[in-house]
């Protein structure tokens, strides 16, 4: 790393690495929220929900991918991202986006009794809603 207090960053999917940088800070969704780390954040594990990861002070300047599940990795000096999917948000197919999201509508209508069924389609809803305001912010 070229500059103290910067963590070293690599976001993953099973296909790529798209990210795998000095960064200042990272903003992320965790699947209960938001949460931003910095150099010397204490040490945890956590479960990644759909929304973008927001880097900071990166040698390219600031750079936001959308992902999709997952889990991170923070360590002192390190934050590793396993994503199931990660996207530049000029790579998102909008119009797929928001067929994903008639489908989880439709899913969440279908849903019945089963809480599996309402739990599957609000994931499916999350995800298609975090790409279509990912690519929004892009244009």
């Amino acid at each position: 790393m070229d500059e103290p207090n910067q963590l070293r960053v690599r976001l993953v999917t099973p296909e790529r690495t798209l990210f795998d940088h000095a960064a200042v800070a990272v903003e992320l969704p965790a699947k209960n929220g938001y949460m931003e780390v910095l150099y010397g954040h204490a040490p945890l594990v956590a479960e990644l929900g759909a929304g973008d990861v927001t880097l900071h002070g990166t040698p390219e300047g600031d750079q936001r991918y959308n992902v999709s599940w997952g889990f991170v990795e923070v360590l002192g000096d390190r934050v590793t991202i396993l994503a199931s999917d990660a996207l530049k948000p000029e790579e998102i197919d909008v119009p797929r986006a928001e067929e994903q999201l008639a489908r989880g509508h439709k899913e969440w209508d279908q849903a019945g009794d089963r809480e599996e069924a309402y739990t599957e389609s609000l994931r499916v809803i999350a995800e298609a809603e975090a790409k279509i305001a990912s690519a929004a912010e892009a244009h």
